[in-house]
């Protein structure tokens, strides 16, 4: 099975797991042109796609891939905003799709219907988790978003996190300001420039290297909340108002 990343967008990732027999499976093609060229030029056909949540950066090609690739099968969540033919699942759900499960997690917080799908290698986490960072809380709340990232970091730590956006570098400018002196922090920095430098992908990247460098997963840690009390000028009371600190104050950021 190889795992490609299509780009689409200024910073969006459709990721694309090809199987050898020529068939795939497509997470979130907010456009359709970059899958079909892809499949064209690499000999493959989207046997399914798997929708993590309804931006339409996230599912803006679906309808035109289905009119294409009439045989291909597409999973949603449970999601009215979603307009186009799909099967609906929901957290403990599997999709099968070439050999693999998808097994679907929920994890509101960016969008209110948000879900994950994990196979035993790959996570494909959406908007929901980035590499050192996490979506904008646009609809749900930080309790939400709390448990959903606690969810996602509870998962096996070899799994590879396949996220939707190339923001690995402006996340690490805040991470490293968030916790300077985090080492594994600044190692994954120094990475992710030369990766970009040669205009390589920063992702997919562990899960155990995440737990390690994004300040999002790591809300119980001292440092991150000496951090957000130090930036809110008051003692934080739970990880609940840890993680709505962050994520305020991360909004705000700029360098």
């Amino acid at each position: 099975m190889r795992l490609t990343a299509l780009p689409a967008f200024a910073d969006n990732y459709i990721w694309a797991l090809v199987a050898d027999d020529g068939r795939a499976v497509v997470i979130d093609p907010g456009q359709a042109d970059p899958v079909r060229a892809a499949a064209a030029q690499q000999g493959w056909v989207p046997h399914s796609i798997l929708l993590t949540h309804h931006h339409d950066d996230h599912i803006g090609g679906v309808a035109e891939l289905q009119a294409r690739f009439p045989a291909v099968e597409v999973y949603a969540p449970e999601e009215p905003r979603i307009q186009v033919a799909a099967h609906r699942v929901a957290e403990g759900e599997c999709v099968q799709a070439l050999g693999l499960g998808f097994h679907v997690v929920s994890v509101p917080g960016h969008t209110r219907s948000h879900i994950a799908f994990h196979t035993a290698e790959h996570l494909f986490s959406g908007d929901a988790l980035f590499s050192l960072g996490c979506g904008r809380m646009f609809e749900g709340t930080p309790p939400q978003l709390l448990a959903s990232l606690r969810k996602l970091a509870s998962l096996p730590a070899q799994l590879m996190v396949c996220c939707a956006h190339e923001y690995t570098l402006s996340n690490a400018v805040f991470a490293r300001h968030v916790d300077p002196t985090n080492a594994a922090l600044s190692q994954r920095h120094e990475e992710a420039l030369a990766m970009r430098r040669d205009d390589l992908p920063t992702l997919p990247v562990s899960l155990a290297s995440e737990l390690e460098c994004n300040p999002f997963l790591r809300t119980s840690t001292p440092a991150i909340q000496a951090a957000v009390s130090a930036h809110l000028g008051r003692p934080v009371t739970d990880e609940v108002d840890v993680v709505a600190g962050l994520r305020h104050w991360k909004d705000g950021f700029r360098t």
